[in-house]
């Protein structure tokens, strides 16, 4: 078999995983819309706390020892369906398959080929961009329904010039109003966090402010749970040593008042979480800081803004267009794969609908706040005892004699955790 030959291969071991670490970004960057999402350490932090009972099954083409491309799936099983979905599951927007820069379509279509293979009834796919390389290299009769707007500003000559162009100078001094209302409170300063020993400090800060601001409302997000909490940490420690996660805070007499959450990447701006102390909200300081986050986003020379999720006020004012991210379904199976991909698509655009709806979305962010601040508590609780337990139980425990105790670095463990993306309001 000559060196040049494509082999293909499925990794379900995080260790081999592990050991793409060297080649696998490069195909990220390869991508026309490069995600921040399948870089990897994000996907291997995913791997180690979110995936659950979830199986990995990480498909790779190699020629020799050069790695041409990937398709990075999780297995699982739920309501009795198999389900094969992006590693990451819904915190893999752009998601989409891997090929180095000379790969031609050929790797694509044995990629999908190999995926197939698996005891799958059906593909559902979450963040897929309008024109995906999985469309144009395969066969698949895969149906697309749009799930978020994902409005995207450019910015070739810089914040500054983009701002003017997006705003009236009303809004403009609007801004400064709100601004200047916050600096009289205090000493107000923006911090930009970029290294892990900065992150580090100011993602707990971050957790905190989103707490704040999300008791009591419907949070889908991961961000506010121990899980999701241990995810990030890991998945912006990794990050960090290629310089892609950013912390953008706004501080009011060194207390953190509002944080931006963005990764950058291939000369682009990802928005991923943002949120502010409640308290002050009359002072719109959440939109303070994005006017921030996308002023360091231009010092450092990135001229595209993904501000991916929906198309909220503050987006659409500032951005130029909507490139939605889509849901890709693929029945498999006959059967159970054509009937789960009906059900999904129904409740896919019955959400979307409800979600338009006025009356519908004042009763679900307002009408329930008193039941989900309640069982906000009890969890926190719950959580709180269970801590105090597994303290105790160490407290008790008899000390293990040093020559039975086992050397090396401990085994991974995984934690399972319910992942959805969700926008935060600014105003």
């Amino acid at each position: 078999m000559s060196a040049q030959t494509p082999v293909v291969e499925t990794l379900d071991r995080e260790d081999d995983f592990a050991a793409l670490a060297d080649q696998w970004d490069g195909l990220v960057e390869a991508m026309p819309r490069p995600s921040p999402f399948l870089l990897h350490g994000w996907l291997r932090a995913w791997w180690r706390h979110e995936r659950g009972g979830a199986r990995p099954e990480v498909h790779v083409v190699r020629r020799g020892d050069r790695l041409v491309g990937a398709l990075p799936l999780v297995l699982s099983t739920r309501a009795g369906v198999r389900r094969t979905e992006f590693l990451g599951g819904m915190h893999s927007a752009l998601g989409d398959v891997l090929l180095a820069a000379d790969a031609d379509a050929e790797v694509g279509r044995r990629l999908v080929a190999r995926a197939l293979e698996s005891p799958t009834d059906v593909l559902d796919l979450f963040g897929l961009p309008h024109e995906s390389r999985l469309a144009a290299v395969s066969d698949l009769r895969l149906r697309l329904v749009e799930r978020v707007e994902a409005p995207v500003l450019d910015m070739p000559e810089g914040w500054e010039a983009a701002y003017r162009a997006k705003t009236v100078s009303k809004k403009r001094n609007q801004h400064k109003r709100r601004r200047r209302q916050l600096s009289e409170l205090g000493n107000l300063e923006v911090q930009v966090a970029r290294t892990w020993e900065e992150l580090e400090p100011a993602l707990e800060d971050a957790f905190r402010l989103h707490r704040l601001r999300w008791e009591g409302r419907p949070d889908a997000s991961d961000f506010g749970t121990a899980q999701g909490r241990r995810f990030h940490r890991a998945a912006i420690e990794a990050l960090s040593a290629r310089g892609v996660p950013r912390l953008v805070m706004l501080r009011l007499d060194g207390r953190a008042i509002a944080f931006h959450y963005y990764l950058a990447l291939a000369g682009a701006m990802y928005v991923h979480r943002l949120a502010f102390d409640p308290e002050l909200s009359r002072f719109s300081p959440g939109l303070v800081n994005t006017l921030d986050a996308l002023q360091a986003a231009s010092d450092e020379g990135l001229t595209r803004v993904e501000f991916l999720g929906a198309d909220e006020r503050y987006k659409v004012e500032l951005s130029d267009r909507m490139e939605p991210l889509f849901q890709g379904l693929v029945a498999v199976t006959p059967v159970r794969g054509r009937a789960a991909v009906s059900v999904r698509l129904g409740a896919i655009r019955a959400r979307r609908r409800l979600k338009r709806s006025e009356l519908v979305r004042r009763a679900w962010f307002e009408g329930l706040a008193p039941a989900r601040r309640a069982l906000q508590a009890a969890r926190r609780r719950d959580e709180a005892r269970r801590r105090r337990a597994a303290t105790a139980s160490l407290a008790t425990r008899a000390p293990i004699p040093a020559a039975a105790r086992p050397s090396g670095p401990r085994p991974a463990t995984n934690a399972s955790v319910s992942c959805s993306t969700s926008a935060n309001r600014l105003l």
